[in-house]
């Protein structure tokens, strides 16, 4: 039988359906990684491939484009991040960065306003209404991590998160 992710992306794709009913033919098979198996990125990827594509559908009816969710989010907890810290910590380029902004503030979720520190900068807060929709986003979103994390016990959480912030350490020392 295949696992719930190989099922869940096998309903909405029909060259996937043929492989999953042999995948269901010959028995619980797990696909091989080869070497892949060997890279954490490929690894990584894989997990985070299938989390943006169950929260994009999730979110389909609100036109929330690729980067927006977690743009917004350090908006939130950082107020007076400015265009360039966010492009760099979503590792997104700038001139994306640029177009979410603009998008966030048409939305009327965050605004920029010139640094009182640095007037060359924009300073970038979040505004009521984007409080309210990083809720719903924020709901959402657990929803969708729920059953991925319910495979880590209480004491591998920490540890993973731990993991996770040393590797992207890495990039940025």
């Amino acid at each position: 039988m295949p696992s719930q992710t190989y099922s869940r992306w096998a309903k909405g794709n029909s060259v996937a359906k043929g492989a999953a009913k042999s995948v269901e033919a010959v028995g619980e098979r797990r696909m091989q990684l080869g070497r892949l198996g060997d890279y954490v990125g490929f690894r990584m990827r894989r997990v985070q491939n299938q989390l943006s594509a169950d929260f994009a559908a999730a979110t389909a009816h609100l036109g929330i484009r690729s980067g927006l969710f977690s743009s917004l989010a350090l908006i939130e907890a950082n107020p007076g991040l400015s265009q360039q810290e966010l492009s760099g910590t979503v590792g997104l380029d700038k001139s994306i960065t640029v177009q979410i902004v603009d998008e966030l503030e048409k939305r009327g979720w965050a605004q920029r306003e010139r640094s009182k520190v640095d007037r060359r900068r924009h300073a970038l807060t979040i505004l009521p209404a984007g409080s309210k929709m990083l809720d719903e986003l924020f709901a959402i979103m657990k929803g969708i991590e729920a059953e991925v994390l319910a495979t880590l016990s209480a004491e591998d959480r920490p540890i993973f998160d731990a993991a996770l912030d040393r590797m992207y350490d890495v990039f940025h020392r």
